[in-house]
Formats: C-alpha cells, structure tokens, sequence
C-alpha cells in the first residue's frame, strides 16, 4: 500500500460515521479554546503586530495614507531598487515614477520575476499574537508567486482595520475558497547543521509599512 492510501485509508475511516450530504457547517464544534489571549485595545493590538514583526526579523515601518508613496519610496531607494512588481489593485501612486513598474501577469515566468528586485502589496488581515501576515490574491495582493521570487517584499498594511488579535479572528475573516500565504518574517529555514539562512523559499527582506492616520501609534490616554 502506497503513502497515498495509507492516508486517505485513515481519512475514510475517520469519517465513516459522517453522512455523505452532511455539510460542515450544519454540525457545530465545540470550541472551547481562548479566543484571544488578554484583552488589548486596538492601538495596543497593533503594536504588538509590530513587536512580533520585528522579532521576526521583519522591518517595520509607520506611515499615514498621505505619507505612504513616499515611504515606499524611500525602501525602495535604500534598498537600491531598480525594478518593483505590482498586483493589479496596488495603486498607481503607491510607486515611485523613477522606478521601472512591471504589472503582474499570467505571461511573467519566475525567471522574469527573479530578474525584478522588489514586490509591493496590500493583504487580507494581520495577526497581532502571531506576527503573521495573510494574503488571499485579492487584487492588491495577486497572485503567489510574485511575493516568492523577487528578493524583497513590502507590504502595506492599514491599521488598525486590517489588524486583529487573534489566528481564530483571522480565520473569520478570511474565505476559504480563496489562496492563502501565511507570513512571519523574511523566508527562513534551519534545516543544515541548525544555520539560520534566510531567503530560502522566499524574499530576503520583509518590509512592513503600517499605514494608519496620523498619532494612530501615540500612547494610550490614561
């Protein structure tokens, strides 16, 4: 017997007692777990996304929607950056006009994109607890592959609406029909003799711009 049908052998029995027209969403589960660890007002919840960015070795970095283009800008000039490939929905005035933009296509092979130097994007939610940022290949994200090949990736986040505490807040708010990446930091792996080596399976550098409106990061009032 193969891998293959060992595993789907135990899958089938697993699900042996479930009628076949049952749906997921007709048999409630018992989730008892915490759904948020401590409670954090929303200023709070972002500066621990920021935090965990950060110990992930992940460059954050705060800016207000007027502000933005030119703290895109600046990354990209410091990381000296010729070339940055864009999703559809990532807006025109978000990128520099003396940097070469390449739209991302279906006809963009990886070897055209490793020839690029940086990808910007929107995404789907960021994780306070977990550092994590998703995309779902909404239009300002596009697809997978555009934020794998090019070396450096910044990623534009808006606080604090696309910012929640927890994985299970995440999940609500994602469609699971929809291509999900989950990111925490830059690519990374361990695996040889327990080296940290980073820009394995992905970009190098992760750039992480949190866009809010202006003093949104200021302390809270007490």
């Amino acid at each position: 017997m193969s891998s293959r049908e060992t595993v789907l052998g135990r899958v089938r029995r697993a699900l042996a007692d479930v009628p076949r027209a049952e749906r997921p969403e007709q048999t409630p589960l018992d989730r008892a777990y915490l759904r948020v660890h401590g409670r954090r007002s929303p200023r709070e919840t972002a500066k621990l996304l920021a935090a965990h960015l950060t110990d992930y070795r992940a460059h954050v970095h705060h800016s207000t929607p007027e502000s933005l283009p030119e703290t895109i800008a600046e990354l990209l000039a410091r990381r000296g950056s010729r070339s940055v490939v864009t999703p559809a929905g990532v807006p025109q005035e978000w990128l520099p006009m003396d940097v070469e933009q390449v739209r991302d296509s279906a006809t963009l092979t990886p070897l055209d994109l490793d020839a690029v130097d940086s990808v910007v994007t929107g995404c789907a939610v960021a994780v306070a607890e977990t550092g994590t940022l998703v995309l779902d290949a909404s239009a300002d994200q596009g697809r997978r592959r555009i934020t794998l090949v090019p070396d450096h990736h910044i990623c534009v986040v808006r606080v604090p609406e696309q910012v929640v505490d927890s994985v299970p807040l995440a999940l609500e708010r994602l469609d699971p029909a929809r291509p999900q990446t989950w990111i925490s930091g830059p690519s990374a792996t361990s695996d040889i003799e327990l080296d940290r080596v980073e820009g394995v399976h992905g970009p190098r550098t992760l750039d992480v711009v949190l866009v809010g409106a202006q003093g949104w990061d200021a302390p809270d009032a007490t």
